[in-house]
Order: C-alpha cells, then structure tokens, then sequence
C-alpha cells in the first residue's frame, strides 16, 4: 500500500512528452507511407516499371541510411530538442514538395522548356522529380529515432523505457492505418497531391507544441520534484561522461548486437511497406478504392504489437525477471509469431492474408520497442543517439540492398514473391540467436576511460 502511494504522488510530464514522440512518429510514417499506397495508381499514370519503383524508394532509403547516424551525432552534439525541431521543419517542406512532381510530371508544362526530347518524357520527369523529392524526405524524416530514443532515455527510468518506447513507436504503426484511410479519400476527392500537403503541414504545427513543451527533466523549472527524481533513479555519473565518438562504438560487441538486430529485421519492415500495395494490386487486384481497408486491417495489428512488445518486456522485469530474461523473451515471441507470414502468400483469401501479415509485423513492432530498448539498456545517454543512428544506419543500408533486389527479381519473375516471404519468416529467430551470442547477458556498458584518453 505504502508502495502504491507513493507511485501516485510521481508527477505524468513524462508521458506528455512520450504523446509528443508518438504524435511526430505517426506523421513520419504517414508521410513516408503516402507514396506507397499511390503507388499502384502512379505506375500506370506515369508507366513506372517495378524497377522504377524500387529506384524512387531507394532513393529515400539512401538519404535516411545516411541520415539516422548523421543525426544521431548532431542530437548528441546539440541536443534533442533543437535538432529534433529544424530536422522536423525540413521534412515538413519535403513532403510538401511531393506536390511539385504533379507538375514537373506534367509533360504539356515542360515539354516546350526541354524541346519534347526523350528526357522530357512523362515517365523519366515523374521518377526524377519524386527520387529528388524522396531522398530530401529520407534526410529530414531520419532524425525521428535518434532523437526519440534520446528523448525516452532522457525522460524515463529503465524499468519504464521499454514501454515509452512501444507507445511512442506505435506512432509509426496509427500514421500507417490512418495513410490507407486518408489518402484515397483525399486522393480521388481532391488529388493526391493535396495528400502531401495534409502531412507536410502537421510537421509545423508538432514543432509549435515540440519547442515550448520540451527540456531536459533537470531543465525543466516546474517538474514535479518527485518525478524528477523517479526519472534520475538509475542515472548514475552518465551525464559527466564525454562524449564518444563513432570509430569507438564499434568496439563493443553491444553495438554489433544493435546492428545486427536492426540489419536483420528492419529490410522486413520496409519490404512490406513500400510492396505490400502493389502485392495486394498483383495478387488481389486491389486498387485506390479498395486497397485501404486491407492495409487498415494489417497496421491495426501492428500498433497492438507495438504496445505490446514494449509492455511485455516492462511487465517481466517489474515481475522481478532479469532484464536479459526480460528482453530476450520478448524477441522469442516476437520471432515466434512471425514466422507464419511464410504462407500468406499461397493464400488465396485476401482477408485472411491480411491478417496473418498483420501478425507478422505486429510482431516486427514489438520487436522493434525491445531492439530499441536494448541500445538503452547497453549504452550510456551520451551515446546512445549516436549508437541508435550507426544501428540504424545498417538497417536501412540492408533494406536498399534487399529493395532493389526485389526490384530485380520482379522485373526478372513477375509477380514472384515467395522468396520475400521466406526470408521474412526466417530472419527473427536467426537474429535472435546471433544477438544472443554477441551479448549473452545484457548490461551497461563502461566508456568513460576509454573516452577520456582520447
């Protein structure tokens, strides 16, 4: 009773700022989500080949491969709160300059500019225009993980950052089941490119609540001094260290675990988020009109994953379980569920497809919470945004590989995605095992002499 009392008096400012995390995390996957669902609908207005396709994603990938470690130093160097704004208020004029393809696209606006050449075609126009596009929104989009991991770690006592974790990374999973409902409507009501302006403009208006709501706890004038010091409770001397730099991260076998976590899993991730459309269009002959409630069922699914992920692994560790049982568990089951997705492709019932693929990337977002979480459980404050971002980094550098190779083997087999969802199936529960191996016994590790001689 005791107990109980006194978690009731610990002040709430800290989810705020884990609603905020999840509201800017929500339209990041909304934006970057908008594309894939026009997808089907853009290739035969432009006569984009599957190739096409993986090229204009790719180029997002590369941008957002090479932003999340970029980011994550400048969120080190200058902390959460502005990087986090200036890399908001860019993005936000990228996704609103997808509304220029329309009419860069638009052969009748140009065509006296570039003589009708071969150059000035509607199809060439249309991928340079949204590749350029993309990859700006790649950069700006890339801060959002470096900077809300730094965020919870900054704000939350472990025992409670799993969890912040799951809610905020559950954002990513609510903006990918409101893209499916939004941007048809919007699309055929209106144009799709008004889809772009919609989520472009919420960028601003985070940034508006983002700057006055936001301090580090100890920054913070009016904060409860009971939460205050629920939040420092496993502080320890991190906030005296200096700060790290790269080339030393990798000498930890933590930050290979991190690596290979996000190496293995996140290519599934965005697999189905920028095929998952045209594999409904191919399989199913899904189109603008129809395609939206298949996808609403699948990211439905995968925000209750999400909280759940991160609520699994806080449940055990307040249960008294180790944090090493406690994460490792959590990827077991995570694995576990994902493996059925090999057979939703030789399923001819679409719904019942969805719902297996719903599964499977529920399963992806929980363990998305725990690969998170564990960069926090290994590494101190003042690393942790860059270890986030150099994770991330071989995450979206993997993806671009297995993109364009899916672009490859479409435009070679048509319409053959068996292998994808092989590998999908397999990946989890072989990155488990080799997390494991690197990192036996999950624990903090110690920087400061080593970042002192440098």
């Amino acid at each position: 009773m005791e107990h109980d009392t006194v978690i009731a008096k610990i002040g709430k400012y800290r989810w705020w700022i884990c609603f905020l995390l999840f509201i800017n995390t929500a339209n990041n996957y909304l934006d970057r989500q908008m594309l894939g669902i026009l997808s089907p609908s853009l290739k035969q207005t432009y006569g984009w080949t599957d190739a096409d396709w993986a090229f204009i994603t790719n180029c997002f990938q590369v941008a957002y491969a090479f932003g999340l470690p970029l980011f994550g130093r400048l969120v080190d160097k200058f902390g959460t709160r502005a990087t986090y704004a200036w890399a908001t208020i860019f993005w936000g004029f990228a996704a609103l300059g997808h509304g220029l393809c329309y009419w860069v696209a638009k052969e009748s606006t140009v065509g006296s500019l570039l003589g009708n050449t071969m150059i000035g075609s509607t199809m060439l126009l249309s991928v340079a225009s949204f590749a350029t596009v993309r990859f700006f929104l790649g950069i700006g989009e890339a801060v959002n993980f470096p900077a809300a991991i730094k965020a919870v770690t900054e704000w939350f006592p472990k025992k409670e950052r799993a969890f912040a974790t799951g809610i905020f990374n559950s954002g990513a999973n609510i903006g990918a089941v409101i893209a499916p409902a939004l941007v048809p409507w919007i699309a055929i009501n209106f144009g799709w490119p008004w889809a772009f302006v919609v989520g472009g403009s919420i960028n601003f208006i985070f940034v508006l609540f983002w700057w006055p709501m936001y301090r580090r706890p100890q920054e913070m004038k009016h904060l409860d001094p009971a939460e205050l010091k629920h939040i420092l409770s496993d502080d320890g001397e991190e906030s005296e260290m200096a700060k790290i730099r790269w080339i030393d991260l990798l000498k930890y076998r933590e930050t290979w675990a991190f690596v290979v976590g996000k190496a293995m899993t996140d290519p599934i991730w965005w697999f189905f988020m920028f095929w998952l459309p045209l594999w409904l269009n191919k399989t199913f002959q899904c189109d603008l009109k129809t395609l939206g409630l298949p996808l609403i069922i699948v990211y439905s699914f995968v925000s209750i994953g999400s909280i759940g992920g991160g609520y699994l692994s806080s449940a055990l560790i307040h249960a008294g379980k180790s944090i090493n049982f406690s994460r490792k568990m959590a990827f077991f089951i995570c694995a576990c569920l994902v493996m059925p997705v090999f057979i939703a492709n030789q399923i001819s019932n679409m719904w019942i497809a969805a719902l297996i693929i719903g599964l499977a990337m529920a399963a992806h977002a929980g363990w998305s919470a725990n690969i998170f979480t564990l960069a926090s459980d290994c590494f101190p404050k003042n690393a942790l945004a860059s270890v986030v971002g150099v994770g991330g980094f071989a995450g979206t550098a993997a993806s671009v590989g297995l993109n364009g190779f899916v672009g490859w083997w479409l435009t070679q087999y048509p319409g053959d995605y068996n292998i994808f969802f092989i590998i999908a199936a397999s990946s989890y529960m072989i990155c488990l095992v080799i997390v494991h191996l690197l990192v036996p016994n999950i624990r903090t590790v110690t920087v400061l002499e080593k970042t002192k001689k440098l």
